[in-house]
């Protein structure tokens, strides 16, 4: 446990979605902070319209929300909202209790990061945490050791870490076979005078080509089992059903912020 929590601040690069102020943990800098309980622990997440997602979340994140795949990198992630800033799932900093929480929204406010002096990966903690204050509920530190809480924070970012390398696998498989393809989502508006209106687009996004899936030789479909690929493949495909649910939260949420209280 030592070894992964530094004696200082340094050396610490890059950004990290949803951690504002990243701090590699350690007993100089955070003894005596804590976490507190919040109301609305997830407020920190209510405007991110994607989290990223490890292949093995693909099952029951796709029971939730549409699965897709974005950048260069195709970094799959999980889709929160049509916009912006949004998050469809998150209501006064509280997540929907029947979806599907990511395990990148879990570990928060601790992730690894990289240290480029010493080539390792550190843990942190984002210092901007809005439940992390002096004297919380459950302490980091206890003299100088470091709490069962803070142990099971680390462990959970190192077993992300972990399913992280396996997802990048996956990936790079995938892009193997020349699995991907372009897609785009559309919405079709209803009219009140009978027309028919033209389909709105409302993401573009990289997904798996079933068409390619069905032209697999055997071997490589059953190199896909094996990996155990095949499983998330098809729970990716499955989740993409969720664009309309997705369109149906907002519109439902539209609605109800549209009503006046006195009617609600």
């Amino acid at each position: 446990m030592a070894s992964d929590i530094p004696a200082n601040n340094d050396g610490i690069t890059g950004d990290v979605m949803l951690y504002s102020r990243p701090e590699p943990l350690s007993i100089e800098a955070h003894r005596g902070l804590g976490m507190q309980r919040l109301d609305n622990p997830f407020a920190f997440a209510a405007k991110a319209h994607f989290v990223p997602l490890a292949v093995t979340e693909f099952g029951p994140a796709a029971l939730s929300y549409p699965i897709i795949f974005v950048g260069e990198e195709k970094v799959p992630v999980g889709v929160m909202s049509l916009q912006p800033d949004d998050n469809l799932f998150i209501t006064g900093g509280v997540f929907d209790p029947l979806a599907y929480v990511p395990a990148y929204v879990r570990r928060y406010p601790f992730v690894l990061a990289a240290n480029q002096e010493e080539q390792q990966m550190v843990v942190c903690i984002d210092r901007a945490a809005e439940a992390l204050v002096p004297g919380g509920e459950v302490g980091l530190f206890d003299g100088d050791e470091p709490t069962e809480y803070t142990k099971n924070a680390v462990q959970f970012c190192k077993e992300f870490e972990t399913e992280v390398q396996r997802t990048n696998s996956f990936i790079s498989l995938l892009k193997t076979l020349d699995m991907f393809e372009l897609k785009t989502a559309t919405w079709t508006p209803q009219t009140t005078d009978g027309s028919v209106a033209e389909p709105i687009t409302i993401a573009e996004y990289w997904a798996i080509s079933e068409e390619k899936l069905g032209k697999l030789s055997d071997g490589s479909v059953l190199e896909l089992h094996k990996s155990g690929a095949l499983h998330a493949i098809h729970a990716h495909l499955m989740s993409l059903m969720g664009w309309d649910r997705l369109i149906v939260r907002s519109m439902m949420r539209d609605a109800a912020a549209m009503t006046p209280q006195g009617n609600a």
